[in-house]
């Protein structure tokens, strides 16, 4: 992270370069590409013993990089619109020039049925999307509990020092979904009757397996395949306005090569050696080739599809946002080229077993 944002400022590159350079996938790619090693075979080389199935080794291979994937998304979420800023403000109407309303010039009665209108999701009189299907008085009530809460703890805040809000600010950014799902799963995985009702077998009292647990798996699932589809509606957004004559962002090519060149070249030649160095020149790693394989593969292949959501999260301008999802195109379309990583990941974790 520090290397891309160093990189970013001398050669004046854009600012998703840095979270292209930090954060690559670790959810989808690298669990379809062990199971597709383990139905090839390939991976009974990476067994801890004879006694060892290659089953138990994709069980620990799947850990292994669930384990990165929430650490690598909990620090995306939290740091990764950080790298996007540009110092400027988030809010669109402010950088596009808009006059703001003022509420507070506002007679108590029309600020009271503005913020009335607001809070139940309604623009200019009329209903949208986000209206609420509560009664307006139970609607009130919230806002007003709400406006409430916020001006004790702004008191609060307006208290403490430059330095202590700078603290706090950046440790509220890891308070994200990626974290607070990690700990709650800790929490259960480690309460053996919190673990038993959520995973053992309805005649064993895992009484929420069926209706709660599959659930949550079903959507865990789906959460990669729905970024790229995402994505994919923001290339063909591009595509329509190509065709209208739009300008639509355009991918610049001289962060894109450096982005691609370290993803899928310079990052898993250093990662294999210094996990090779470790595991043969120290004891700070376990004797499980599933692990050293698994550790060499984490920093390559193609950038995170997330930093697509990072831009819309930072609120980025259109074309930064269209350009962004050219790029990770391009970036899945030569991610076959992660073979050569996974290839040197195998061949260097068989020496370090064999010379064990």
């Amino acid at each position: 992270m520090l290397f891309g944002a160093i990189l970013t400022r001398l050669l004046k590159l854009p600012s998703w370069v840095t979270p292209a350079l930090s954060f690559n996938s670790t959810t989808s790619l690298p669990l379809l590409l062990i199971q597709s090693l383990s139905s090839a075979g390939i991976l009974k080389s990476l067994r801890m013993s004879n006694t060892d199935t290659t089953s138990a080794a994709l069980k620990r291979g799947t850990s292994y990089f669930l384990v990165a994937a929430i650490v690598s998304n909990t620090l995306t979420y939290s740091l990764g619109p950080r790298l996007l800023d540009h110092g400027e403000t988030s809010d669109p109407d402010h950088a596009e020039g808009k006059p703001q309303p003022q509420v507070k010039d506002l007679p108590d009665g029309a600020q009271r049925g503005q913020q009335d209108a607001q809070a139940n999701g309604h623009t200019n009189g009329q209903a949208t999307e986000e209206t609420s299907l509560l009664p307006e008085y139970t609607v009130r009530r919230v806002a007003e509990a709400q406006e409430n809460g916020y001006r004790k703890s702004k008191r609060v805040w307006d208290r403490l020092g430059p330095k202590t809000q700078s603290i706090l600010d950046l440790l509220y950014g890891f308070l994200n979904a990626p974290l607070v799902g990690a700990v709650v799963g800790a929490v259960i995985g480690f309460t053996p009757p919190l673990h038993r009702a959520f995973f053992d077998d309805a005649q064993h009292g895992g009484f929420f397996k069926a209706w709660l647990t599959s659930c949550i798996q079903s959507v865990g699932k789906i959460f990669a395949a729905l970024q790229v589809v995402v994505v994919g509606v923001k290339l063909g957004n591009c595509l329509r306005k190509m065709k209208r004559g739009e300008h639509s962002g355009t991918i610049q090519w001289q962060p894109s090569t450096i982005v691609l060149l370290m993803r899928f070249g310079i990052l898993p030649v250093i990662s294999i050696f210094v996990i090779y160095a470790l595991a043969t020149r120290t004891n700070l790693l376990p004797p499980d080739p599933m692990l050293l394989f698994t550790l060499m593969l984490m920093p390559a292949g193609p950038p995170a599809t997330a930093i697509s959501s990072l831009t819309d999260l930072n609120e980025s301008k259109p074309e930064e946002k269209m350009a962004v999802s050219k790029f990770l195109i391009v970036a899945y379309v030569v991610s076959p080229a992660l073979c050569f990583a996974v290839v040197g990941s195998l061949k260097a974790s068989e020496a370090i077993s064999a010379s064990g």
